[in-house]
Formats: C-alpha cells, sequence, structure tokens
C-alpha cells in the first residue's frame, strides 16, 4: 500500500509542489517550506547520537560495548587525549601505556564514542590507527568499519573506498560497505551510493533494511520520485520497514502536506506492530501544525504528555516546542514549570526555544544564565539556543554580545553556531560581512558549513540581484560537496532575473551536473531567456 503510495507521486501535483521545495539536511526537518526562523524547532546541526544511529555506529561497535559504562572521570586516556595536540595522538596513547596503564576494549569504545561526540573525528582517526598498527587487539570487522566511517569524515569516501581495499577479505563484508554506503549518503552523492549499494549486491550481500533506509534518506533529500521504487524493491526482496522507515516516510509526506497519505503511513506502520515512539510522535504532531490541522497536532500533543506529564518527563523536550508553534504560551509555562526546579539540559535547550519562539526573549535568556549556576560550562549547543533566539529576533547587538562571549568562554563552533551568526548578519542587511564570517570562520574552525547556511547567503545575493557574489557562492557549495539539489538553482536564476541579465547557457550547465528543471525551474529558465519574447524578462519585471 505504501509503496503504491511513493510510485504514483511522481505525475502527481502535490509532488510537483514537493520538489519546489528545499530540505536542509536534517534527517526529521521542520517542513522545508516554512519560514527559515522556524527551522528551530529542532536542531539543523544533528548531535552525534542521531549520527552514530542514522549510520548504525551503535551497531559497528558494538561487539566493543562494554556491559558497565565508563564515568567520564574514569577515563584518563579520554583526558590525555582531549589535552594532547591533534597531531600527536599516538604519542599520547603511547606515553599513557607507558604508565602503566592498560587499554581495554571497553575503554577503547568509550573514547571513540567520546571523541565522536565531540566531533574529534581526526583525534579518533588516529587513535584506531594507533591501535591498528601496535596490535593491541585482534580487529574484527566492525572495528575495521568503524575506522572506514572515520576516515571518510575525515578524508572524504574516495580515501575511505581505498582504506576497504587494504582490510582482510575475510573482514570484508556487509558492515564494512554499509557503512561507507552510509557516508555517500551523508554528503548526498548520489552516483556513488548507487555504485557501492549496487557494488554491494554483487558481492552477494542481502539487501538490508538499513541500506534500503540510506537509500530513503538520499533520495528524500534529493530526487524524491526514486523513493517508490526503493519501497517497490523493499517489498521484492521482503525486507521489513524499521522504525526509521517509517519516520522516513511520515516525515517525507507531511513535508509535502500530504496528511492523507502521511496518516496512512502511520496507519501501515502500527499494522506492521511498530509503535510510534516520541520523536515520531513529535514530527507527526510538527505536520499537523505546519498543515493546519490545529487540532489534530493538539490531540497527539496530548497522547505525548500521556496521563501525567510529571511521570513522563521524557516528553517535555519535545512538547515544549511544539506548544511553542501553536501560540500556547500557557501550556508552555506548566510544561516548563515541571522541570524548572531540576531541568535536564535538554529540556532547557527546548524552553529557550520555546520561549524565544513565543518573542518572551526575557524568560529566554534567564533560562540561559540559570544553567551557569547548575552547570560550571556548557557547550556551544547551548549558547547556540540563545543565540538562535536573538537572531530569529533581529537583536543584532544581543546576538553579537553572545558571541563574543562565546569567544571568551571558549566555545568550540559548530556549524549550527555558524549558520546562527550568518543569520544574524544577513537580517541586519550586512550580507557581504556575513559571507566573509561564513568563509573565514569555517576555514579556521576546519568546519563544513551547513547547506541551508549556504542558500540563506545566497537567497540574499538573489534577491539584491547580485549575480557575481551568488555565483562566487554557488560555486563554492558545490566545492563543499553540496551537489544534487536544485534549490542552489533555482536562486541562482532568480540571482540572474531580478538582475535582469540573461544565464546564457544555464540548461546546458544544468543537464551536465545531471540536475533537471522542475516547474518552478523551468519557469525561470523561460522568464530568463533573452529568445523567448512571450516571457521576457523585462515584462515579467514590469
Amino acid at each position: 500500500m505504501w509503496s503504491r503510495g511513493f510510485s504514483s507521486q511522481a505525475g502527481a501535483s502535490s509532488g510537483d509542489k514537493q520538489d519546489e521545495l528545499e530540505e536542509g539536511f536534517s534527517d526529521l526537518e521542520v517542513p522545508p517550506e516554512a519560514d527559515k526562523k522556524d527551522l528551530d524547532l529542532t536542531s539543523d546541526e544533528s548531535s552525534d547520537e542521531d549520527t552514530i544511529d542514522a549510520i548504525g555506529l551503535s551497531e559497528v561497535e558494538a561487539d566493543a560495548k562494554p556491559e558497565e559504562p565508563i564515568k567520564k572521570s574514569q577515563s584518563t586516556l579520554l583526558k590525555a587525549l582531549l589535552v594532547s595536540p591533534r597531531v600527536d595522538v599516538a604519542g599520547a596513547t603511547k606515553k599513557w601505556l607507558n604508565d602503566g596503564n592498560t587499554l581495554e576494549r571497553s575503554e577503547l569504545f568509550y573514547v571513540l564514542l567520546s571523541l565522536r561526540k565531540r566531533k574529534l573525528y581526526t583525534k579518533a582517526l588516529q587513535l584506531l590507527e594507533y591501535v591498528e598498527e601496535s596490535k593491541l587487539f585482534d580487529l574484527g570487522e566492525r572495528d575495521y568499519a568503524s575506522r572506514v566511517d572515520l576516515v571518510a569524515k575525515v578524508h572524504g569516501i574516495y580515501k575511505a573506498e581505498k582504506y576497504i581495499e587494504n582490510i582482510p577479505a575475510s573482514h570484508r563484508g556487509e558492515v564494512v560497505y554499509r557503512t561507507l554506503l552510509a557516508n555517500c549518503v551523508a554528503i548526498a552523492n548520489v552516483k556513488k551510493t548507487e555504485q557501492v549499494f549496487n557494488k554491494m549486491k554483487d558481492l552477494g550481500f542481502p539487501v538490508t533494511v538499513f541500506s534500503c533506509n540510506q537509500l530513503l534518506l538520499l533520495y528524500k533529500r534529493v530526487d524524491k520520485k526514486k523513493l517508490g521504487d526503493v519501497l517497490t524493491m523493499m517489498e521484492k526482496e521482503n525486507v521489513k520497514p524499521s522504525l526509521f522507515t517509517y519516520k522516513l516516510l511520515v516525515d517525507t509526506k507531511g513535508a509535502a502536506r500530504d496528511i492523507e497519505d502521511m496518516e496512512k503511513v502511520i496507519q501501515a506502520m502500527q499494522a506492521d506492530g511498530i509503535e510510534p515512539d516520541l520523536l515520531i510522535q513529535a514530527t507527526i504532531a510538527r505536520h499537523y501544525i505546519f498543515g493546519g490541522y490545529r487540532e489534530k497536532a493538539e490531540a497527539i500533543l496530548e497522547q505525548i504528555e500521556g496521563d501525567d506529564i510529571n511521570e513522563n518527563r521524557s516528553a517535555c523536550k519535545f512538547v515544549l516546542p511544539l506548544y511553542a508553534f501553536l501560540g500556547k504560551k500557557a501550556d508552555v509555562e506548566r510544561i516548563w514549570k515541571v522541570c524548572e526546579v531540576n531541568a535536564r539540559l535538554d529540556e532547557c535547550m527546548s524552553a529557550i526555544e520555546a520561549f524565544g519562539k513565543l518573542g518572551d526573549v526575557e524568560k529566554a535568556e534567564e533560562i540561559f544564565e540559570n544553567m551557569f549556576k547548575t552547570w560550571k560550562t556548557l557547550s556551544f549547543k547551548y549558547y547556540n539556543a540563545m543565540l538562535k533566539v536573538y537572531a530569529n529576533k533581529k537583536l543584532f547587538d544581543k546576538g553579537k554580545e553572545l558571541a563574543k562571549r562565546m569567544g571568551d568562554d571558549g566555545c568550540r563552533l559548530g556549524p549550527s553556531t555558524l549558520d546562527s551568526l550568518v543569520k544574524l548578519y544577513s537580517d541586519a542587511g550586512e550580507v557581504e560581512k556575513a559571507d566573509s564570517i561564513l568563509h573565514k570562520l569555517s576555514y579556521k574552525n576546519k568546519i563544513k558549513p551547513l547547506y541551508t547556511t549556504y542558500l540563506m547567503l545566497l537567497d540574499s545575493y538573489s534577491k539584491k540581484g547580485d549575480v557575481h557574489n551568488a555565483e562566487k557562492l554557488f560555486s563554492k557549495v558545490r566545492q563543499m560537496g553540496y551537489t544534487g539539489r536544485i534549490r542552489q538553482y533555482q536562486l541562482l536564476l532568480e540571482a540572474y532575473l531580478n538582475a535582469k541579465t540573461p544565464p546564457y547557457g544555464f540548461k546546458e550547465r544544468m543537464k551536465a551536473d545531471d540536475i533537471f528543471p522542475n516547474r518552478a525551474v523551468a519557469s525561470l529558465l523561460a522568464a530568463t531567456d533573452p529568445f523567448n519574447r512571450k516571457n521576457a524578462m523585462s515584462e515579467l519585471l514590469d
């Protein structure tokens, strides 16, 4: 049933509309056509826990997972690596061993996971390289797969593919290749993803729900018409959908405003005996909200809360921003009252976002400052929650002051922080300054900006008709590996339209990039075609 539903969308008007919309990199983002200021419902920089789940690293390193969790204070190796120079992880590890310490698998797992969470992928890779070269353990397939993942993150997918050739044949199995597959999906490299998937089939590996989910995740971002093909293949190969499969399908239908079909997907999920978790319930509620189904959204929120929110604290972080999107300040205050006395970090962050959305900046600031009374130091993402509030409310001076404070407090700059800074300056009309900040800080801190950050700037140049800077930024987007998405071409065309300048050879550029125009881009191509008298640019603009 759900396979036919997605297969049929290729020729439907809702599918055409969906193609005109653009999404960020978040797996379960807000509806793409929602206003950019609404993107703070969920963090656009997904946590490393999400990343580990998405690419299967919870399984890749499962063999090494300790039965008893190691406390942060107990790992002296982690402390040694965190203070060591990035280029001397091997030296720091060797010294730690020479001091009489013994490296157990459980500690190795913990340290690698902790480094991943901090996005210190280079250090994690160097640690694994040292372990492999020193022969401290007999490595298994999952150990090699973990290294494949880190090589892909640090050096790129082609180096990761090359590394696979050096893995002993007995350990070069499905887990190794699916890790490479997931990294190809992460950078939206359609051609390479399909090559790796086909190679896995040629090698005789079974078609798994994990690999199918990766294809769904990819096509959800770049070519929704292919979703039906993947679902048909899953039926043919008798691959049962997982909870993550249904999350993707629910979000895709919801983002297209196809609420009826979204509800059919939910029914199919329940018929398969899979109950929605809090995240998918929140996703459903969010699509009801943006689709204008207020009563249905409120009903879902009641389900999420349960009989007693005091006994269901894990739901608080989900419902706080959702009530804010409904404009229900009393409910936001009610939920926050449950959390306030012994608030958890994620609840504080949701509350800052919720009160910020409601326009109560003072309350958001109060919660932010009170966090320092409980936790002496905070990671960058909590500062960034407050920075987003300032950016969304166009409080330029306060945003600049907080950004300076982040630097003084030694906060590590991440893609979402950079996104908020760019928004702060762009909304203040300082587009060139925002562009300068984007390039200088991303280069200095060796971070890859979010796709949505580039789109924000590209949109600003487009509205100004600044073709020169729009083209420069467009080239940068491609250099950063963000290819295969039509939105950047649409914004560049709009820059030409607003500049009243014909984009000679644009159709050929798109064809060379294997990008095919949707209705919106086709209209722009016609409007900017100097040889198309019927739809001349001047007529449209006048």
